[in-house]
Formats: structure tokens, C-alpha cells, sequence
């Protein structure tokens, strides 16, 4: 056993005041049941996993070459023990070099790096109408077309919009194959968004943002995540959604989870950076394109934390929301949980949820 730490240990089976050893995995947790209210040790959480990740460090994932890995880097300081590298619109040209550096990421882990666990593909299959921060290079899916992306790098996560024609067919064959597909950036109905939930799509890219919102006449695509689905991914840096709609979402989508969505911006100074093709500026804590339109984020998994827990949440509830419902959407039974067995991934944090220690797969940061 290479390491032993002591503190309030978040389990899944609620918290203990006591020890966790462990080298690459998790090999002990002991001590006895605690309110950790009552305890003044510092808290022991599963690492956090950001499944929407375009940059950071200045750094953007449409680059190629090493940017994932400092991307990676960056992240790992905030606590996130895994990820995933997430592209977006763009030529295909781009989007094979982005898929190509992400499957070399994702093949070995780097010293002092967060897991590249794949590539979360958020572009083109998106709706040209519903573009956000996406640049016009929208179009529709094949599987051929995936199949050739799959090639370069794991495809974790695909964001599709339903309502383009083909892709209603094409959800139930990427779900046939093992992919998770997330409904995003899209114009589509709630008769849509069911429709393409029945079809084996399991999640919501950003839900409420880049999507029809909901009416009492008009449910939208918001309406279809709200009334059906199980998770969807959220940006809780309070600017994308205000923390109201986030409590309505967490009333009625069990396994809603956070990310950050972050950009090259992440942990840099205020100015402009790229994404993608694409200038944006980091100005009052936002990411912006200069038309003023939010642009991903400058969030990072422990502000995430602290956020969900300022708007109310308990701090074990908060924890599942940015590590172990992410780890359950894509089946990773070892990941995001604090279990003997599972991946030695850890956040140690003091009483005021600052970081105090990152253990990446064993591996003190």
C-alpha cells in the first residue's frame, strides 16, 4: 500500500471519519459512520469528471498536437482526475487532427495529467439554426462519417440534433454500436427530443442552453429533458443558467451531472484566446464571442463544486453531480466513487471546499 490518508471520506454508502489506503486503486477504506458538520477534518472526495472540455492553459482542443495534454494538465490542478476532450464544429480537416492528438491522449496518461477517458464529438451534427458558439459548418451524419471519426480517437459521447433528417435513424445505430448520444444544439421539438430518447439517445449536451426552451404550449427540447430524461449535463458557473432553472432541472432529471465546458481561457488571465477557429474574450469571469454570445467557460470542477453547494446543495449531493453520475453515464464502475477497487482518483479539500490535494490514479498532483 503506497499511501494512506485520514479525514471524512465520502463513501457510497454515506461518510466516515477515517483512513483510505490505496496505490493505483483504492485497496482500504475503514473508520466509523460521521456527520462531517459535527467534524472539523477536512473532507475526501472522489475526483471530479468533466465530460464537456474544450480547452484551458490557452490551450484548445481544435489544435492538435500536444494541447490535450496541457489542456489535461490544467484541468488535473482543479481536481479533475478524468475527462473528456471535447471538439466542435469545424471542417472535417480540423476535426480529424483534434481526434487524432485526443487518441494519443487518451491512449497513455501523462505525469501530473487528468485520464483522457475520449473524445466528446459536440460538432457538426448540429443544427445550423442552433449554432451558440459554433461556427457554420454544421451538417448531418452518417455512420460511415463516425465510423471514420471512431477510428482516430474513442468516441464517447456524440451530440446530435434529432430533428435533422437521418439522424432519428442514425441515434438508434449509435446506440446499437455503444455510444452515448446527448441531444444538443438544436431547434427541435419535445416530440423530437422523446422521440429520439426512444430511439436510444441518454442525455442533454448544456441543457438549457442551444436548445428550444420550455412553454406550457410549446414544451420544446427543454420540456423533453425535463419530463423524461435520467441525466444531462449542465454549466453550473452561474452564468449559463441561473441557479433557479438549475434547481428545476435537479427536481426533475435524477442523474443530472455538471460540466464545465470550459475553454482555452481556463486559468488564464482576462483577453482574447481561440476556440476553434474562432477569437472569444474572457472578460468578468465569462467567455464571450464579440457579438456578446457566451462562448464555453472559464469554470473549472472545484468552482463547479462550490457553486452547487452555494445554491444549496449538500456537499455529498454536489459531489455525485460532478464525479459519480458522469462516471455512471458512461458505464465506469471504477470511476467517481470513493469504493475499494475503483481508481485511486481523490480530492482532499479543506473546510471552505478549497483544494488541498489532487491524487491522480494514485498519483499525488
Amino acid at each position: 500500500m503506497r499511501a494512506a490518508i485520514t479525514g471524512n471520506i465520502l463513501t457510497p454508502h454515506g461518510w466516515r471519519h477515517g483512513q483510505i489506503g490505496f496505490d493505483t486503486h483504492i485497496a482500504a477504506i475503514t473508520g466509523d459512520a460521521v456527520d462531517p458538520a459535527a467534524n472539523g477534518d477536512h473532507y475526501i472526495l472522489p475526483g471530479f469528471i468533466d465530460l464537456h472540455v474544450h480547452g484551458g492553459g490557452g490551450k484548445d482542443v481544435m489544435e492538435g498536437g500536444d494541447a490535450v495534454a496541457t489542456i489535461a494538465a490544467v484541468h488535473a490542478c482543479h481536481g479533475t482526475t478524468s475527462l473528456l476532450a471535447t471538439t466542435m464544429t469545424a471542417p472535417p480537416e480540423d476535426i480529424r487532427l483534434a481526434l487524432a492528438a485526443i487518441g494519443r491522449a487518451a491512449a497513455a496518461r501523462g505525469p501530473g495529467q487528468a485520464r483522457v477517458l475520449g473524445a466528446h464529438l459536440e460538432g457538426p451534427y448540429i443544427n445550423p439554426g442552433k449554432l451558440g458558439a459554433q461556427p457554420a459548418y454544421a451538417r448531418a451524419a452518417t455512420l460511415a462519417d463516425v465510423r471514420a471519426l471512431e477510428a482516430l480517437a474513442p468516441l464517447k459521447l456524440i451530440t446530435v440534433a434529432p430533428e435533422i433528417d437521418g439522424h432519428l435513424a442514425l441515434i438508434r445505430e449509435l446506440a446499437d454500436a455503444g455510444m452515448r448520444v446527448q441531444l444538443g444544439h438544436t431547434a427541435g421539438a419535445y416530440e423530437d427530443g422523446k422521440a429520439a430518447l426512444e430511439h436510444g439517445a441518454h442525455g442533454f449536451t448544456h441543457l438549457f442552453n442551444a436548445m428550444t426552451g420550455l412553454h406550457h404550449r410549446e414544451p420544446g427540447m427543454v420540456g423533453a429533458a425535463l419530463a423524461h430524461a435520467q441525466y444531462a449535463e449542465v454549466i453550473p458557473d452561474l452564468l449559463h443558467v441561473h441557479p433557479g432553472a438549475i434547481r428545476t432541472a435537479l427536481r426533475c432529471i435524477p442523474k443530472l451531472y455538471c460540466v464545465t465546458d470550459s475553454t482555452a481561457a481556463t486559468g488564464m488571465p482576462d483577453g482574447q484566446y481561440m476556440l476553434g477557429r474562432q477569437v472569444v474574450m474572457k472578460c468578468m469571469g465569462g467567455v464571450r464571442l464579440p457579438d456578446g454570445t457566451l462562448a464555453g467557460s472559464a469554470l473549472t470542477m472545484d468552482q463547479a463544486l462550490r457553486n452547487l453547494v452555494g445554491i444549496g446543495l449538500t456537499l455529498a449531493d454536489a459531489s455525485a453531480r460532478v464525479s459519480t453520475y458522469a462516471a455512471d453515464y458512461l458505464d465506469l464502475p471504477d470511476r467517481g466513487r470513493l469504493a475499494t477497487g475503483a481508481w485511486a482518483d481523490l480530492v482532499v479539500l479543506d473546510r471552505d471546499l478549497q483544494l488541498k490535494a489532487v491524487y491522480l490514479e494514485g498519483e499525488r498532483l
